[in-house]
């Protein structure tokens, strides 16, 4: 019985090896964006807008352009003019027109920071100096960065073309809404007649950044056959080749991506920022140009997580079913239409099983940085609604939250209020592991004290991935892949292959490669590395197998049906006594064959939806306002942990950066859109000192779609803490708080007004 049939357990899967690329990291031997040095290197700056909404009238780049050091100054009038096209973008579909006039502004700013000119010059201090020498004429127009307001006839317009496109049908007239959708299930007027507890209630949650470590970069190389080579911090590199070929007007074939290690993104580093400026400042001076943006512009510039507003209604029996749930989403787009509201309203009630749900989202622009994805992008303000109204229907009923939930835990075979039914799924198992829990189970005494409790759904993706693996004459593996590690994936690769073939995973090396070497694979995004890349992994691994067979029969000197394959070994059917290990039969490939190289490319169905459910316990300081969380426990449905201590990192990785959401994380603008705090120091992202250990556990219900039950865990984490940490500061101070960041602040006003 070959390993991945194996009914009882995995000798590589499930286990803890170190990964591949730990030493290179741990010792400052990998190589990063910023680390890339050509010869003849030259450096890029960006001349930012001071303003939030303001039509250039005129650049005059002559100062710049004059200063010593100083190579090439260009505005969008370098940048190949672009019609209207819809593509896809990591984890989100986007007008390449509007992606063009993000990266250099042609007409219009439409936000504080947007890119007008770029330069380069002998050193970044040259190029920072002619920055600001770059004037331009602006005629400065009202900003608006709320989305209710912006939604209001006489709002100020960012886009005159733009008109809202909703149910099949769009407006004559132009708007800030870009977008609306309607998904109904069931009838909710009835449904609601049916309840006997009501509760809804409106929300806010602020504009927040994903907060990665290393900032966007990038090298560019413009080559004398015309085609362009670029060294980049990408989650995406297949990505950033599309969207370059669209931009610069290059077929993908003269376009080289080559992704380096990579220092966080969380779906952001997806987009093209510098990406296309660092090229045609290097087609100019005939030099590689590379440019890193500073914390300042990082936070200014680039994609954000949008804020949003909410309001939400839910119904429930005396008996704790509910009837029904219907929901209002309002996301801000940012400067361009693009934001994750649709995902929103596919996460907001798909933990439950509610007969009638009715829900309505808006893709509205306003006048700050275009948003872009976040871990489980639009979920987790979705869920802060939703699963805040659960525990005030648990308050009204008087019933335990957990088993509240259990009771109406969505199952195999319900339906989603957007329409696809839901596969095996481990929702309730999550949610009786946290009832179960020793966390749960503890009493929690003392003043100003509070338990909460949240659930989360992130709907995961599938995508295309490819992978080539190679046979070492010495019996070990080389696995080629595309997809840029974040979380330890080259091991879960590495790991999946090896399962396949019988090796350990120390015997398998995996390499990242660029966009020339390795077949079309999607971004490090949507959960979907280790289940799709994995996937791929899997099937190279087979058809290494197959090959391997062969050569086995050769030396058996026996038909191939009669040689099989089990815990690395090959046997004869006929005589098991007669095997061959797999390092015996690489070591005579050049005897019965040549290479033996495995391949696959895979688009796989079977996605697996993810589910958590979170308790945490609190303390309110009632004098300060601030709050102390005691006690985290996460729970997830991982499918199959391939790593477990990967699958409990990211785990803990999106609780602490959901916590920093709940409490501390906003962007602050003035009344004319200038951000106030776009630094670090201003910016407040919880630290080591501000957290407990995150407890996890791990639920493993298998996901029929892959070979070891895989399902992706690195979005759902960052989806119930908001929610479960509301309901938490609820219970210790008795006021609700429905705005995030539930700050000091925020706290000391609510016990205010209590």
């Amino acid at each position: 019985m070959s390993a991945e049939t194996r009914t009882g357990g995995y000798q590589v899967v499930g286990t803890r090896p170190i990964r591949h690329d730990a030493l290179d990291k741990v010792t400052g031997r990998a190589l990063y964006g910023a680390d890339v040095h050509l010869p003849g290197t030259v450096y890029g700056k960006v001349a930012r807008s001071p303003h939030a909404h303001a039509i250039i009238r005129s650049i005059d780049t002559r100062e710049a352009e004059a200063m010593p050091g100083v190579l090439a100054v260009i505005t969008a009038k370098d940048l190949p003019s672009l019609t209207d096209k819809l593509a896809q973008l990591g984890e989100s579909v986007v007008n390449l027109r509007d992606l063009s006039a993000n990266v250099l502004a042609p007409k219009k700013v439409l936000y504080h920071g947007h890119p007008v000119a770029a330069v380069c010059a002998v050193s970044t201090h040259v190029a920072e100096e002619a920055v600001k020498r770059i004037q331009v004429d602006y005629e400065v127009l009202p900003a608006v960065l709320d989305v209710l307001e912006a939604m209001k006839e006489g709002s100020p317009l960012l886009h005159q073309d733009l008109k809202t496109h909703s149910m099949g049908k769009t407006a004559e007239k132009p708007s800030n809404v870009a977008s609306h959708f309607q998904w109904k299930l069931g009838d909710v007027e009835k449904g609601f007649a049916k309840a006997e507890v009501v509760v809804e209630r409106s929300f806010r949650t602020a504009t927040v950044h994903q907060g990665y470590i290393e900032p966007h970069n990038t090298t560019a190389r413009w080559n004398p056959d015309g085609s362009v080579t670029i060294w980049c911090s990408t989650q995406g590199p297949f990505a950033i080749r599309s969207q370059l070929s669209e931009v610069l007007k290059l077929p993908v074939s003269k376009i080289k991506v080559i992704p380096m290690e990579i220092g966080g993104g969380f779906g952001a580093k997806f987009p093209l920022y510098v990406h296309p400026l660092a090229a045609v400042l290097a087609k100019k001076v005939g030099r590689p140009v590379k440019m890193t943006l500073s914390r300042v512009e990082e936070l200014l510039a680039t994609g954000p997580a949008p804020g949003s507003y909410l309001w939400a209604k839910m119904g429930a029996t005396r008996d704790g079913r509910l009837v029904a749930a219907q929901a209002k989403l309002v996301y801000e787009a940012g400067a361009y239409p693009g934001s994750a509201v649709g995902a929103g309203g596919l996460c907001i009630f798909s933990p439950y099983h509610i007969e009638n749900t009715l829900i309505d989202g808006y893709d509205v622009v306003v006048n700050k940085a275009r948003s872009s994805a976040y871990r489980a992008p639009g979920a987790t303000n979705a869920a802060f609604a939703s699963e805040t109204l659960i525990d005030e229907i648990c308050e009204k009923l008087k019933m335990d939250p957990i088993e509240f939930r259990l009771k109406n835990a969505a199952k195999e075979g319900d339906p989603r209020a957007d329409g696809p039914k839901h596969p095996k799924i481990g929702c309730r198992e999550t949610m009786e592991a946290a009832r179960n829990h020793p966390h749960y189970r503890s009493a929690l005494g003392g003043k100003f004290r509070g338990r909460g409790v949240a659930s989360g759904f992130w709907i995961n993706g599938g995508g295309q991935s490819s992978a080539v693996a190679n046979v070492m004459s010495d019996g070990t593996v080389s696995l080629i892949e595309g997809s840029p590690d974040i979380g330890g994936t080259r091991t879960t690769a590495a790991m999946q292959i090896a399962e396949v073939l019988g090796l350990r995973a120390e015997e398998v090396n995996p390499m990242v490669v660029d966009t020339d070497t390795i077949g079309y694979t999607d971004g490090t995004g949507g959960s979907r590395t280790t289940f799709a890349t994995g996937l791929a992994a899997i099937e190279a691994g087979r058809d290494i197998l197959c090959q391997m067979k062969e050569r086995a029969a050769k030396l058996f000197e026996l038909p191939v049906e009669d040689v099989e394959h089990a815990d690395g070994e090959f046997r004869n059917r006929k005589d098991p006594k007669k095997t061959l290990t797999f390092k015996a039969i690489a070591e005579q490939m050049g005897q019965t064959g040549g290479p033996i190289v495995g391949r696959a490319t895979v688009q796989p169905g079977g996605v697996g939806p993810a589910f958590a459910t979170h308790v945490v316990d609190v303390e309110v300081d009632p004098d300060t306002g601030k709050v102390t969380i005691l006690r985290y426990t996460a729970v997830q449905d991982a499918g199959k942990a391939i790593h477990p201590s990967y699958v409990e990192g990211q785990m803990q990785g999106g609780v602490v950066q959901g916590i920093g959401w709940a409490l501390n994380e906003e962007f602050i603008y003035d009344e004319q859109g200038r951000m106030l705090n776009s630094s670090f120091l201003d910016y407040r992202m919880p630290t080591a000192l501000d957290l407990p250990m995150i407890d996890t556990v791990i639920v493993e219900v298998p996901n029929p779609g892959h070979p070891y039950g895989v399902r992706g865990v690195g979005e759902v984490p960052i989806v119930p803490p908001p929610a479960a940490l509301a309901n938490a500061i609820y219970h210790a101070i008795g006021v609700r708080i429905p705005d995030l960041p539930m700050s000091p602040r925020r706290i000391l006003e609510a016990l205010g007004k209590a």
